[in-house]
């Protein structure tokens, strides 16, 4: 049942150190970030108005220095559907797609992935290879964002194995890979997605927030 934003404040009163918090929610463009600073503000204890936002090197929103350390977050979008992750001492990095035909994916992998990947992409049968394409996409973003880096660091410096169905870091450039956690979430129909996070295993407990109003 989604959560009204209401209720928001006694979930996040249960964020600690052994779990991490993931939200699906609507994305709707015209509204920007505003739902994300909603729920960052109820995280804090503060009003949105309050929440203070600066943009990395890469892109990725981080909290002001006045504010970090309290909080850690990543966030995602595409289509309708955004998921955001919260976390402390930790920082997850989230990815979210939405499935729809994807004609060049073998051929994108070819060309950006790890040559381990794109042989076990080629592998799998036609019709259901977009759907492990993006798999094996959220899961390299997803290690990128907690990375702190963007695509320019090389898709195929990280090799993702899903021979378990969950992904699995197996490589990752100038990384100890083995300290990773890699986990598909559920993001709803028609979405794959995944979370990483560099550190020891955590519970991931998911919601779904409810729309205001």
């Amino acid at each position: 049942m989604p959560i009204p934003p209401t209720d928001v404040p006694a979930v996040a009163a249960q964020l600690d150190d052994q779990t991490l918090h993931v939200w699906r929610l609507s994305y709707d463009a015209g509204r920007r970030r505003a739902p994300l600073v909603a729920l960052l503000g109820s995280y804090l204890g503060v009003s949105p108005d309050a929440v203070q936002l600066v943009d990395g090197p890469y892109g990725r929103p981080h909290l002001a220095p006045a504010q970090a350390g309290a909080l850690e977050f990543n966030w995602s979008h595409s289509g309708d559907c955004a998921l955001v992750a919260l976390a402390r001492r930790v920082a997850p990095g989230i990815d979210v797609e939405r499935l729809r035909p994807r004609p060049r994916a073998l051929e994108l992998a070819k060309r950006y992935f790890h040559p381990v990947e794109a042989a076990w992409l080629a592998a799998q049968p036609v019709d259901q290879r977009d759907e492990a394409f993006l798999a094996l996409w959220t899961a390299k973003e997803a290690v990128l964002k907690a990375l702190g880096r963007g695509l320019a660091f090389g898709l195929h410096r990280l090799e993702i194995g899903l021979d378990t169905g969950d992904p699995e870091l197996l490589q990752l450039a100038n990384e100890d890979a083995g300290a990773w956690q890699l986990h598909s979430v559920d993001a709803g129909p028609g979405h794959r997605a995944a979370i990483a996070w560099r550190g020891p295993s955590r519970g991931i407990r998911q919601w779904v927030l409810a729309d205001a109003g």
